[in-house]
């Protein structure tokens, strides 16, 4: 069931599965909490309580809010942990992976550990050399880019196609027919842009500040990037030695934790029960 969190500036939607140790999982920008459905479900079954989050302008939280950065977004996770009691493990996609080192970062209290599942938490730079012997590379940069300067739903429609290659979870066509209306209202691609043209480089600053354990899951074949694992090592690079690990799920896109949720989950398990404080 659905219920909402009123904050300054608007309101977020949440629904939450389970009981036990909370998971507070944020969706990446142009998607919504539907994405962790099957992930959710597993943790509560594993003895979890799974708050799954739609993010500012997404899904059925508002739009209108001041400004769409990680920051903005680690605030919100930060007070969602609060109104639900914590400390939390915070699991964040893509835009959202930087959000969740964020708020480890500003609340250590509140977070006891986090997932970056395919983030983008650390500045950013064109690979020249990609875009020439890459095709996926190079066609995913096109679409996402395009999508984002041209508020485009359709072009988004496309490079989501081209982010799950291989294996289609069941009711794939229908959650994405779901986010293309969505995207479809109004404001909702202005939100998408202002968030892709929001820099990470507020994530990637807090990121020694960690203190946290922290797992990054990437998948094998995300077109975001040419070398998926190189570019999770280098998120855990930069954060204090002995925090981080980089686990990659074979054959998965950019939304590993859509496409193949068992494996995600038992990754996640694995990462709390080797260390993690739940």
């Amino acid at each position: 069931m659905t219920e909402f969190l009123e904050l300054d500036g608007g309101r977020l939607a949440y629904d939450v599965v389970g009981e036990g140790p909370l998971v507070v999982l944020a969706h990446g920008m142009g998607d919504n909490r539907a994405a962790y459905r099957e992930v959710a479900a597993r943790l509560a079954d594993n003895g979890y309580r799974a708050a799954s989050v739609d993010q500012r302008g997404h899904g059925e939280s508002s739009t209108g809010w001041a400004s769409y950065t990680r920051t903005d977004s680690a605030t919100d996770l930060l007070a969602v942990v609060r109104h639900l009691g914590g400390p939390a493990v915070l699991v964040g996609h893509s835009f959202t992976g930087g959000s969740v080192a964020i708020a480890a970062a500003v609340d250590p209290g509140a977070v006891s550990a986090v997932v970056q599942i395919s983030p983008f938490t650390r500045a950013q730079e064109v690979d020249f050399r990609g875009l020439l012997t890459d095709a996926r590379y190079r066609k995913g940069m096109a679409l996402l880019m395009g999508a984002g300067v041209f508020r485009s739903a359709g072009l988004w429609k496309r490079y989501l196609d081209h982010a799950y290659p291989g294996a289609r979870p069941a009711g794939f066509a229908e959650h994405v027919a779901a986010l293309d209306a969505d995207l479809r209202r109004p404001g909702r691609m202005a939100v998408l842009g202002r968030m892709g043209m929001s820099p990470p480089t507020d994530a990637g600053a807090r990121l020694g500040d960690i203190r946290c354990p922290a797992l990054v899951v990437e998948g094998s074949l995300d077109p975001d990037w040419t070398d998926p694992r190189a570019e999770g090592e280098g998120v855990v690079a930069a954060m204090p030695p002995g925090l981080g690990r980089v686990e990659v799920v074979e054959g998965a896109g950019h939304y590993p934790h859509v496409q193949f949720p068992t494996e995600v989950t038992s990754l996640v398990l694995a990462f709390l029960k080797a260390g993690a404080r739940g």
